[in-house]
């Protein structure tokens, strides 16, 4: 398999690894995108706690949050879009980047800007297909962000195994993004106030690739960029 990203290895990179509590990860994630000087940035974000992230608009309702407290989560809500992911150790794989307005990777049309994004996670972990059509929502996906596929994504058999969302400013652009390494919606299905749709829908949408495999295709992410 070529390993030829183009404009993706291009231009330097600063990466950097980050670990802490998930909203403070999120707030230098954003915070990045307010600096005097915006590089094209990739950081590994390491939550060392349990988290339920939530996006930028998305409604609490859905969730009970005695439920959510019980289960030793703490809350947090991105900058970027799109709606619930549980984060810690040994859950996702969580990598932001950052890339400034006018590099060759930026593209104005917000759906086409994820493409390379989703191509670089499928050389990482070996396979997937990158979804280039427009928004599918499901039954779900307003509550638990891998029930939708969104442009840049990537799938595997089927199923998301690889979450994008982004947020854009005039100077720059941030793809919060996260692979997941487990999936079990029986965690999300325990967070809820009342019944959403049929959780057997939620069990068929997405797919980990493993706990175990976190480090390694950290490495070979960034070993893509370079």
């Amino acid at each position: 398999m070529s390993t030829d990203l183009g404009p993706v290895g291009a231009l330097p990179w600063e990466v950097t690894e980050r670990r802490g509590p998930a909203d403070q990860l999120h707030f230098a994630a954003a915070a990045a995108l307010d600096e005097a000087t915006v590089v094209r940035h990739v950081n590994v974000q390491i939550a060392d706690r349990p988290a339920l992230i939530l996006g930028s608009h998305q409604s609490e309702d859905p969730f009970d949050w005695w439920a959510v407290s019980a289960a030793g989560l703490e809350v947090a809500r991105r900058k970027s879009g799109g709606s619930a992911v549980i984060v810690g150790p040994g859950r996702v794989l969580w990598v932001d980047f950052v890339i400034p307005a006018g590099d060759p990777l930026w593209d104005d049309d917000v759906g086409r800007a994820t493409w390379w994004v989703g191509e670089l996670w499928s050389r990482a972990i070996g396979g997937g297909e990158v979804w280039r059509g427009p928004m599918r929502s499901s039954a779900w996906s307003k509550v638990v962000c891998f029930a939708g596929l969104g442009p840049g994504e990537v799938t595997v058999g089927g199923r998301k195994i690889v979450g994008v969302s982004q947020r854009r400013t005039r100077r720059a652009a941030l793809f919060q993004t996260a692979a997941l390494l487990e999936w079990h919606p029986e965690e999300y299905l325990g967070l809820l106030a009342g019944e959403v749709a049929s959780p057997a829908d939620l069990d068929a949408v997405a797919e980990g690739l493993g706990s175990g495999r976190g480090p390694e295709v950290a490495a070979s992410l960034v070993s893509l960029l370079s």
